[in-house]
């Protein structure tokens, strides 16, 4: 099948031994129940190697307990990320030799596929949080998004300016080292005073949706800001410095 030799250029010196998946090979009991399809053999290449998305394959069986208790979160991740990742299901029972070129030792096991190469493998159990770091590198980013330890470098370079769009109070208790305070309500009528300043600003909130959206409004106005993702809680989980007059 052109597949395995796709699969091949793909994991080229693959670590561990090829070998059988293990418990269950032959006749399988049947795929899982979901809306989350299950992909055969011969549709793999097609719906996996040439899609047009990222595509992340649990790799399960109809005799793996694990793979039964996280098919919640999988149905649910699969409908949060619905038009940036595509969730796929393979039931290696039913998929023995794409198990093995694989190298498939233990269910569920999840991969990442994007631009036909493997981009991440993770073996286990995965909840939703633990999908989401995992497809998270893959995911379209809206123009002018900038992630915190990137909004912390350009900082550093002085390339931009902090725009912290919370209330005076919320600026008030921390803030980013040098930010500016522009409140969202106002913004708007401010868009002149933020390009006098010394850098490109680059607004955030507390969580980011408020400056997401904004920026995705000034963007097809023909006034394009950068953003901070995840806004000032990404700022913070990340460890990075903050002002606390």
């Amino acid at each position: 099948m052109r597949y395995l030799t796709t699969a091949m250029h793909i994991f080229g010196g693959s670590k561990g031994a090829p070998g059988a998946p293990g418990k269950g090979q032959g006749q399988g009991q049947g795929p899982q129940k979901g809306s989350v399809p299950f992909v055969s053999e011969r549709e793999f290449e097609q719906e996996v190697l040439l899609a047009e998305l990222p595509v992340l394959v649990e790799f399960s069986a109809d005799w793996c307990q694990p793979c039964h208790a996280i098919a919640p979160e999988v149905e649910a991740f699969a409908k949060e990320v619905e038009g940036k990742i595509k969730v796929v299901k393979v039931d290696i029972d039913k998929a023995q030799a794409l198990a093995r070129q694989l190298r498939i030792q233990s269910v569920p096991t999840f991969m990442l596929f994007a631009e036909q190469r493997l981009g991440d493998v993770q073996v286990g159990a995965l909840g939703k949080k633990q999908l989401r770091a995992m497809v998270e590198p893959f995911l379209p980013r809206q123009a002018g998004a900038l992630k915190a330890r990137e909004l912390a470098e350009l900082l550093k370079q002085r390339a931009v300016v902090a725009i912290d769009t919370r209330d005076a109070q919320a600026f008030g208790r921390a803030h980013i080292p040098g930010a500016q305070s522009f409140p969202i309500e106002g913004i708007e009528d401010r868009l002149a005073e933020l390009y006098m300043l010394e850098g490109q600003p680059v607004l955030y909130d507390r969580a980011g949706d408020k400056t997401n959206a904004l920026a995705a409004k000034l963007g097809e106005s023909g006034t394009p800001v950068a953003f901070l993702e995840g806004g000032f809680l990404a700022w913070e989980a990340e460890g990075l410095p903050v002002d606390r007059p």
